[in-house]
């Protein structure tokens, strides 16, 4: 029999034995799968110390105007997810689970988050997630580089006393089994592990570049040059770094300590991991993909033309990032809603068909006579009957008035779009309204207010 205690989980010797009162419940691959899950999970645990920490405190500017209200990290992916999920998912799945996020600007969001989808952690058990802004213990200045984040967390960090430290970037979206770069790390002995993703060698110039020996161990790192260093015996490929640093915690604090009385920019990448280079052992981990595609999934969607097309790859027959996979589960808040509904089924011409293709629809969401197409619908979407949405991303609470088009356009949260209302097909005008990306994506900002009398009055100002 399976026996449940609070914050823990036991399987008795004979808990696979089949019985009369369960007759199917140990055979199905679902059940053993999440027993496997579990075993991995405690494997993990027992042998690595690791205190992650998550850099979310960049403004994301160039994802303007979705960060009028949020960080980057918040940012609404793919439906029901925020950027920063991938991050804290891969913590859970490689058994990490002590994270601190480290926040900065407009963080009320993530905040919010932070405490409904992750407050599952047992103190009890020593695990715990936190919210950490600037606490100014080593200074009166806020987070001044990604170096500096980790310093001014220094007396959280000794006090906690981890064998190593995990540095993440909260707003990059991948599958990563850290468990794996741990082992690798031990396996050098190294100081220092810099995860790099192998990427070509003509486009790597958009990227920081590491260069590497044969063993392994990084000679070079330059962000985005012209020529970059090919990895070794492979001369059109280069390693380009992830922002993923696993170090050794007594060495990363000396070097911490050394940067933090320089007149540097206290950045890992330009700083810190040139400095180790010169006297410690630091080397480069080949990002192994959990994601399980024929190409390695690893994303910065760091402008909106990268936002929306990552979002639209999730529509597609075959996306190149699977979501479905429950061997490496996503995790989220799931809010109360109910399922998602299509209604009215007036295939005759002239009638109202609620249909949606080739789209992501997130639950609460009611299709009332509307065609969605290529599309992701966040919680609670209404499309209204005769209106027609295509490569769109829509999110939590948007409402489609009746006679609408909408085209390739980004519509933030609690936003009303009157009836009638074109949206992308006429991109002149779509920019004395809206912000329009070159390539043609528009963007509502939150909560933008488009009511009938306020369009009325903007046409009325137009005519004259």
């Amino acid at each position: 029999m399976l026996i449940l205690k609070p914050r823990s989980l036991f399987v008795r010797h004979d808990a696979v034995q089949q019985t009369s009162a369960f007759p199917c419940m140990f055979d199905t691959p679902g059940f053993a799968c999440y027993i496997q899950r579990i075993i991995n999970l405690l494997k993990k645990r027992v042998t690595m110390s690791i205190l992650a920490m998550i850099l979310a405190g960049g403004k994301g500017e160039r994802l303007h105007p979705l960060t009028i209200h949020r960080a980057k990290p918040a940012v609404p992916f793919g439906g029901i997810y925020r950027i920063i999920d991938f991050a804290l998912s891969n913590c859970i799945n490689s058994g990490i689970r002590k994270i601190a996020v480290l926040p900065q600007y407009k963080s009320l969001s993530l905040d919010k988050h932070l405490r409904m989808a992750w407050n599952f952690f047992s103190g009890e058990l020593n695990e715990y997630i936190i919210s950490v802004p600037p606490q100014q213990r080593v200074g009166d200045k806020w987070y001044q580089g990604t170096a500096d984040a980790i310093y001014q967390n220094i007396y959280m960090i000794e006090k906690d006393a981890p064998d190593h430290l995990l540095v993440l970037a909260g707003d990059h979206i991948y599958k990563m089994d850290y468990a794996e770069m741990f082992k690798f790390h031990k396996e050098q002995n190294a100081d220092a592990t810099v995860a790099a993703i192998e990427i070509p060698r003509q486009s790597a110039t958009s990227f920081g570049v590491i260069e590497v020996a044969e063993d392994c161990r990084i000679v070079g790192f330059e962000e985005k040059p012209q020529e970059p260093k090919h990895i070794p015996g492979r001369p059109d490929t280069a390693f380009a770094s992830m922002g993923i640093y696993l170090f050794n915690t007594k060495t990363l604090l000396e070097y911490l300590k050394s940067d933090a009385l320089q007149d540097t920019s206290h950045d890992f990448g330009k700083n810190i991991i040139p400095q180790m280079m010169k006297a410690s052992r630091v080397c480069a981990y080949n990002f192994k993909d959990e994601n399980k595609k024929e190409a390695k999934y690893w994303r910065d969607v760091g402008t909106i033309d990268a936002y929306w097309e990552a979002n639209m790859d999730l529509v597609s027959v075959d996306p190149q990032l699977n979501l479905y996979d429950g061997a490496w589960p996503i995790r989220t808040y799931q809010s109360q809603n109910p399922p998602a509904k299509f209604v009215f089924a007036q295939e005759s011409k002239g009638g109202r068909l609620g249909i949606a293709l080739d789209s992501i629809v997130s639950h609460g969401c009611i299709v009332s006579g509307g065609r969605v197409q290529n599309s992701v619908l966040s919680p609670n979407v209404r499309v209204n009957s005769y209106s027609e949405v295509q490569g769109s991303i829509l999110m939590e609470n948007v409402d489609i008035g009746r006679h609408c088009r909408i085209r390739r356009a980004i519509i933030d949260k609690d936003v009303t779009i009157p009836p009638e209302t074109e949206i992308g097909y006429d991109l002149e005008e779509d920019r004395k309204h809206y912000y329009v990306t070159p390539s043609g994506i528009v963007v509502i900002a939150k909560g933008t207010e488009l009511s009938e009398e306020a369009r009325a009055a903007a046409m009325a100002d137009e005519r004259a």
